[in-house]
This record gives structure tokens, sequence and C-alpha cells, in this order.
């Protein structure tokens, strides 16, 4: 057997071995869409606070519904783009969305994400406004992070940057809309586009 036959057949297995572990039907586009929602959802929030002259800390119970609801917008928006796109990418490819993988990255990544969620409600509810971007950045890191063992490890690579964003965003009080902008608008598009052109694209052409 050939050198050439070798590697081939190696990375043939090392595919296969990936397909069985790994939940690899992510739709980057998905991640492209989220980034795009999070800045709208970002540019809307800072008209509100900043163009109204209103104030990021001013506790009034309207500001704080409408805050809550364009946060609570993008997040659907977010979540059932996600769903529809990676349905959609899954069937092409002949898989199932729902398996052992989908199963281990939702739980794995789902405890971090639920905890950071409930921890940034109870800040917003108290008005610490000052460190809900952080907190949402680094619990959606820590998300990422232990999401990303069970699918592909850009995905991890997004939650390190994720997290060092949001340490960076403690340091930095006053900018955290700009933070929590890039981080979520910013990063999602970069990442959804890698993740396009490295997976949807060459599988979208083959």
């Amino acid at each position: 057997m050939e050198e050439k036959d070798i590697y081939s057949e190696i990375s043939s297995i090392r595919t296969l071995m990936e397909r069985s572990t790994k939940f690899i039907s992510l739709s980057g586009l998905a991640g492209v869409m989220a980034g795009i929602y999070a800045l709208i959802g970002a540019g809307i929030a800072y008209k509100l606070l900043y163009v109204d002259h209103v104030g990021i800390y001013s506790n009034t119970t309207n500001v704080t519904i409408q805050l809550f609801v364009i946060a609570l917008i993008v997040l659907v928006l977010s979540i059932t783009t996600c769903i529809w796109l990676t349905t959609r990418k899954a069937k092409r490819k002949g898989q199932k969305v729902w398996n052992q993988s989908s199963s281990l990255l939702l739980k794995s990544g789902g405890l971090p994400l639920l905890t950071g969620g409930c921890f940034v409600l109870l800040l917003f509810i108290q008005g610490h406004f000052g460190i809900i971007a952080p907190g949402c950045l680094l619990f959606y890191g820590l998300s990422l992070v232990a999401a990303g063992q069970y699918t592909y490890s850009d995905v991890k690579w997004l939650g390190i940057c994720e997290i060092a964003l949001g340490l960076l965003t403690t340091l930095i009080p006053g900018y955290g809309l700009y933070f929590w902008a890039f981080g979520f608008g910013v990063l999602h598009i970069l990442y959804g586009s890698m993740m396009y052109f490295k997976y949807d694209r060459e599988n979208s052409v083959n």
C-alpha cells in the first residue's frame, strides 16, 4: 500500500470517528445570523440608552421592560434560526439532528448557559446593569468551551474568546454594551463566516 493511500485511509477513519462522537451539523450561517441579530439589538439598545438620553443606570420600569424585550427577541430569533439552519444542514447531509452527540452537547453546554441566564436575570431585576455584559460573555463562553468537546473545535475557541472578552469588560466598566455587541455580534459573524467557508460551503459544493 502506497503512503498516499495510507494517509487517505487514516483520514477516512478519523472522519468516521468524528461523525460518531461529535455533532457536526452546526450551521455557520446560524452564527452569522445570530451576530446580525445581536448587532441590531445592541443598536436599538444604544439608541434607547444614549441617543434618547435615558441613561444605562436608569431604573424606570419602562426602560427595564424595553431592554428585556429586546434581549428576549434577539435570543428567540437566534435560537430559532440556529435550529432551522442546523436541521436543514443535517437533512442535507443525511444525518439526524437529535442523536447521542447532540444530546451530550446540549447537556454539557446547557448547565453553564442556564446558570448564566439565571444569574444575569437576577442582576437585571436588581438593577446591577454594569456587570450584566461581563456576566453574559463569561457564562456564554464557559458554555461554548464545555460544549466544544462534542462538536467542532472552533466552538471551543470562540468560547475562549468570549471568556477573555468578558474579563476585559470587567476591567473596563462603562463600555458593557460595546463589548456585548462585539462579543455576540462581531465575533459571531466572524466565527459563522469561518465555519461556513470551512465546513458548510465545502459540503454544499460536494
